[in-house]
């Protein structure tokens, strides 16, 4: 096994079992949910992961749900969860890259997608992902923001390698209104899709260190963990509930 082959598979070793791979609450989720004038339609989630955000959408709307992910490991854990919940027949899994979607121009209602769109890059996402949507479509993203005009320099640097591209809620906005949408409602995810995340994650570190010992992944995971435990409130992330608009 090489060294890039033997990381990810300690990575993975770590996230084991997690229900999420980044912050997120259906609380936060069911909160942007209120927003949306109906909830019947089409909806597509991009980066729909293990199902954390596709069980509270079909439990709690009456849209017809496509959960997009490129892992299949993944949608197998969506599957799982959703047949648990009785809720396996409101959702079709898909996987494949949200860089080369299958579906038809205009098709969807909604497009959610909470903590991915970094993946592509914010801007390409509001781009690419537009001409999916309905003339009137919706477009619910979270991504990670500064909440500090003066972050540590610590908390900089990290992000500054981890996530260049970040930037501030008041910033995206402005992106999102460019891109052709209309920026109706935006909030901080609360403590909980916080928790959510790290409580879990920080226990698999605990539990596989003198498994691990001094390998790369979970070096990178405490430092992590020992970054955000110094430095949350700096930065956090973000819910964004927009409206395709003309562009003008």
């Amino acid at each position: 096994m090489n060294q890039h082959d033997q990381y990810m598979a300690d990575f993975t070793l770590l996230v084991d079992g997690l229900e999420r791979l980044g912050p997120g609450s259906a609380r936060d989720t069911l909160r942007a949910l209120r927003v949306l004038p109906k909830l019947r339609g089409e909806l597509l989630e991009i980066g729909c992961g293990r199902g954390a955000t596709a069980a509270p959408l079909a439990q709690r709307s009456g849209f017809a749900i496509t959960a997009l992910d490129n892992d299949a490991d993944a949608l197998a854990c969506l599957t799982a969860r959703l047949e648990e919940k009785r809720l396996s027949q409101r959702v079709s899994p898909v996987c494949a890259s949200m860089l080369d979607m299958p579906f038809a121009a205009g098709r969807f209602d909604v497009i959610w997608s909470e903590g991915s769109a970094y993946i592509m890059g914010v801007q390409q996402a509001l781009d690419s992902w537009r001409g999916f949507l309905k003339a009137d479509g919706w477009l619910v993203i979270s991504d990670l923001v500064w909440l500090t005009d003066a972050p540590d320099e610590a908390s900089l640097a990290f992000w500054h390698e981890a996530y260049p591209q970040m930037d501030s809620a008041a910033n995206r906005c402005r992106m999102m209104a460019r891109a052709g949408y209309r920026v109706v409602k935006h909030f901080t995810l609360g403590d909980r899709a916080w928790a959510n995340y790290l409580d879990p994650l920080a226990a698999n570190a605990a539990r596989l260190a003198a498994r691990l010992g001094d390998a790369p992944a979970l070096a990178d995971i405490k430092k992590e963990l020992a970054l955000h435990r110094r430095y949350l409130g700096q930065y956090g992330y973000h819910m964004f509930v927009l409206q395709r608009e003309d562009k003008k």
